[in-house]
């Protein structure tokens, strides 16, 4: 591992995954329990360039270098200061050579990179839609959670046409606009292909779902078993803790 200059309110987290870490600000978008999900529900070839849509300050793009899922992995990025923080954390795990992150808008993606270029495409995007919604005025948080810079579509057709025949878009987004992504995925040739939600517990409404599909395959959809965050106690379950590199207590 390679030491980084920190700046003012930053903090380096451990990823606790093969001794990965990454750098956040508290005052600005920190990543959450939903990339740490996708990463582990990405089925990804270890042949596969993998390319990151929105990656924030690369957390993504480092779970899954750290994981071993994919070959190489490039994280696109809007915003200058969280392209500088992910620049960094890169070089703090020393993956250089294999992990790149690129400053720019996913609107312009035909700017950026050739059609067909990666085999693997992941996206945890924002949410709500940019009129709903109570907004949080720090720039990167409004810009992680409303779509105020790209729309669900903007994602979806930049996924499409990065990938080669046959690649996989993997996303995490919430079961409310389930009907939506369904349409914008068959809209640009990405067959839904595995799907999994995401329960705070049991008897709880799912808040999240993730999702996979793959480029102009055939229309066949498996669900799996619905994950549950937290145990009847409310503790996270055993699954959840493996995904963190973890054990319960009772073991």
């Amino acid at each position: 591992m390679t030491d980084v200059l920190l700046k003012e309110n930053e903090r380096i987290d451990d990823l606790e995954i093969n001794g990965f870490r990454i750098i956040q600000n508290p005052f600005c978008f920190c990543f959450g329990m939903d990339a740490v999900l996708l990463a582990n529900f990405a089925n990804i070839s270890s042949k596969a360039d993998v390319l990151d849509l929105g990656t924030g300050t690369g957390i993504i793009p480092l779970l899954l270098a750290a994981k071993s899922k994919g070959k190489s992995w490039t994280g696109l990025e809007i915003q200058p200061e969280m392209v500088d923080m992910a620049e960094r954390s890169v070089k703090l795990n020393s993956v250089e050579d294999q992990c790149h992150i690129v400053e720019g808008d996913l609107k312009n993606i035909k700017e950026l990179f050739k059609p067909g270029q990666f085999g693997a495409v992941t996206s945890n995007p924002p949410y709500m839609k940019e009129s709903s919604g109570l907004k949080n005025m720090k720039d990167t948080v409004v810009i992680a959670r409303h779509e105020v810079c790209a729309t669900l579509e903007d994602v979806v057709q930049a996924a499409s046409y990065l990938l080669k025949t046959s690649g996989t878009f993997t996303m995490v987004h919430r079961p409310t606009r389930l009907p939506e992504i369904m349409e914008l995925m068959v809209k640009y040739r990405l067959e839904p292909k595995r799907m999994q939600l995401v329960q705070p517990r049991a008897n709880k409404e799912p808040n999240l779902v993730l999702i996979e599909a793959v480029k102009e395959a055939g229309r066949e959809c498996r669900m799996l078993p619905t994950l549950n965050v937290y145990d009847e106690d409310g503790n996270y379950t055993e699954e959840l803790l493996r995904y963190y590199g973890k054990e319960s207590d009772s073991k």
